[in-house]
């Protein structure tokens, strides 16, 4: 079927600074991993971010595997995360070993609260995950940080889609022992397709994750009196609290890097860009009550997607008329995991999520990549005004 507007997986495109800076990189690093593109781009991004430590990675899922690695999980271990994400936010710490337990959203702003979160709390939760989702950062992070370290849980922070965000002069990434960003081609900014970046508070995190991130490689830590003598490098097992871990291959290209980099000099513009037009959107559309958006005109949300409940269950007469008539892409998002057969067979089918369930059974997500013209834009806001005229 041919769509006049996409659900375009690119989330925006490229300068042509972007693409000199590419190119640049392709010619002169040396190597093309694991050089001065990878330090500056890490330097660049704590500066950005206020963060102590950063660490590039080839993709977001990696910075969450290397985050339930240093978990630590023992039998029986559990976390709580939201049902409402996407999967690369929950499966790496099953894969760790820990035990899932649901957490709900709260239904207005469609992330978790420390009201859902401590609802799920038992004397074998390890970790939280929370998930700054649609590009809003959760209103009760500090909260959440502050019971978590009273309780003695780990709390990690899935940013993927919320970079840029801030609540009170404090970015999201920054609450939790753990940060997650990802540079996916679907993101506020990518590099290439894939990227992520870790973030951590601790030193005893930040001293292991070059080894677990690239193969166990490290310095010998003596001086050798000729460099090949007894190996270009040396090769251990990375130790977190007295446990041995097995080291990952999770570089990010310099070309990646050097990219990267440049994208975080935009981030802001085009965040503050998509958030004015979201906005604009929202209040155009205010009339109809049937349609049920998040409105928030602040550095508190991005944006990264558009999204509306839809009360009376009109949610597939609304999409029927936007996909088949209009020929716009709209899209549901996201199937609560519980949901899932790969949840269900590894025994976490059950959830008391009704808010999740809800939402999730009546909402819409427009098109909303960066580089749609002004154009199909207009045409994408009248056409679901014509829509909801019509169903009105």
């Amino acid at each position: 079927m041919e769509f006049k507007i996409n659900f375009s997986g690119t989330g925006h495109r490229y300068t042509k600074e972007e693409i000199d800076t590419v190119v640049e990189a392709m010619q002169n690093a040396d190597p093309l991993t694991q050089g001065k593109y990878r330090d500056a781009f890490e330097k660049k991004f704590c500066e950005y971010n206020e963060n102590e430590y950063s660490f590039s990675l080839c993709n977001a899922t990696a910075a969450l595997e290397l985050a339930a690695q240093m978990c630590l999980f023992k039998d029986g271990d559990e976390i709580v995360t939201p049902s409402h994400t996407f999967t690369s936010s929950v499966y790496p710490f099953v894969k760790k070993g820990a035990k899932v337990v649901w957490a709900d959203i709260d239904f207005d702003t469609r992330v978790v609260t420390l009201e859902t979160i401590k609802k799920c709390i038992t004397s074998k939760t390890k970790a939280i995950v929370v998930v700054h989702l649609y590009g809003f950062i959760i209103p009760d992070i500090q909260k959440i940080a502050d019971f978590a370290k009273e309780s003695n849980i780990l709390l990690i922070e899935d940013v993927a889609q919320a970079m840029g965000t801030s609540i009170e002069g404090k970015k999201a990434g920054t609450f939790g022992d753990f940060g997650i960003f990802s540079f996916h081609s679907h993101k506020n900014i990518t590099t290439l397709g894939e990227g992520g970046m870790l973030t951590v508070k601790e030193k005893k995190y930040a001293d292991i994750i070059p080894m677990l991130r690239h193969n166990g490689h490290c310095g010998f830590d003596y001086e050798r009196e000729h460099y090949w003598q007894p190996a270009m490098g040396e090769l251990d097992l990375p130790n977190l609290n007295g446990e041995n871990l097995l080291p990952n291959n999770y570089c990010l290209g310099e070309v990646e890097c050097a990219l990267g980099g440049k994208l975080l000099d935009r981030i802001d513009e085009m965040n503050a860009q998509k958030r004015e037009r979201a906005v604009k959107f929202i209040d155009a559309l205010k009339e109809f009550d049937d349609l049920v958006f998040h409105k928030v005109a602040d550095d508190r949300h991005n944006y990264h997607l558009l999204v509306a409940y839809v009360k009376n269950g009109k949610r597939d007469e609304i999409m029927k008329k936007l996909v088949y008539e209009k020929k716009i892409k709209c899209v549901v998002q996201y199937y609560p995991l519980n949901r899932y057969p790969l949840y269900q067979k590894l025994g976490f089918g059950e959830a008391n999520c009704p808010n999740a369930d809800e939402f999730f059974d009546n909402m819409i997500s427009f098109p909303f990549q960066h580089w749609m013209s002004d154009e199909d834009f207009l045409y994408m806001l009248e056409a679901t005004q014509e829509v909801m005229i019509e169903l009105k």
